[in-house]
């Protein structure tokens, strides 16, 4: 383990809220980005690619919401794989949508514009919704972590 890893872990003993614990672990687990992003150089990825890491970060965060009480893998596995359907994902996205700035909306525009990609299983407005959500968080991993870590607390992931 890296010395500023170790650092963000030192003195940890008492208990961590699930904000502190998400922000601690996502910072140890990926490290700092190795440069900040300008807007501009953001703005040039595609929503696509912003989805892509979108969905890796919000699987992420919900993997570690259910990480305690510890369980059984089986039970991990099937509380986090409802949260990650489409349909579970585009819930979220409305139930975000008041709490967002313009900017975000921009974002979430873009995303739901670029799900080109059709599912079979799942209405394309369904699709275009989930995808529009993991480009948010995409999005915001890459410019505003905080942000990104105020609005997922928002979302209601059942226990």
């Amino acid at each position: 383990m890296k010395p500023e890893q170790e650092e963000l872990l030192d003195g940890q003993n008492e208990p961590l809220t699930q904000n502190s614990f998400w922000t601690q672990a996502l910072l140890v687990s990926t490290g700092q980005l190795p440069q900040s992003m300008t807007h501009s150089q953001v703005q040039k990825i595609s929503p696509a690619a912003l989805a892509y890491l979108g969905d890796a970060i919000y699987e992420l965060y919900v993997r570690m919401f259910y990480l305690m009480p510890l369980q059984r893998p089986d039970t991990y596995h099937r509380l986090v794989v409802a949260q990650v359907r489409a349909e579970q994902q585009a819930l979220h996205l409305r139930s975000l949508i008041p709490h967002l700035k313009e900017i975000e909306l921009d974002i979430v525009r873009r995303g739901r514009n670029a799900a080109t990609g059709r599912s079979k299983r799942v209405d394309p407005e369904i699709y275009q919704q989930a995808t529009s959500l993991e480009t948010l968080i995409g999005y915001l991993y890459l410019t505003d972590f905080p942000r990104l870590t105020e609005l997922l607390q928002t979302l209601e992931l059942e226990k």
